[in-house]
């Protein structure tokens, strides 16, 4: 095992979307990141930096529903996507 994994002493599991799982793997191969673990663990990096050097305050009481990786499509008057999909 490399000294990297052996650091690692919690596993997370997480669910997402269909949506969301193929921002992910967009942005993973865009980045040439070799799996969706070290994808999430960079793009957790980066969220954090911009966290402490913007205005950490004014996320403070934020929940994650309201934080989302993909945009929802706006919902047609007849209560169809307007993407077509559902």
């Amino acid at each position: 095992m490399s000294e990297m994994s052996m650091n690692r002493a919690e596993r997370l599991q997480i669910i997402l979307t269909a949506e969301e799982l193929a921002a992910l793997d967009d942005w993973r191969f865009a980045h040439r990141m070799p799996t969706r673990a070290a994808a999430i663990r960079e793009l957790m990096k980066r969220g954090m930096a911009v966290h402490l050097e913007g205005d950490g305050a004014s996320r403070v009481g934020r929940r994650s529903r309201d934080v989302r990786l993909v945009e929802r499509r706006p919902i047609g008057g007849n209560g169809a996507r307007a993407d077509g999909a559902g």
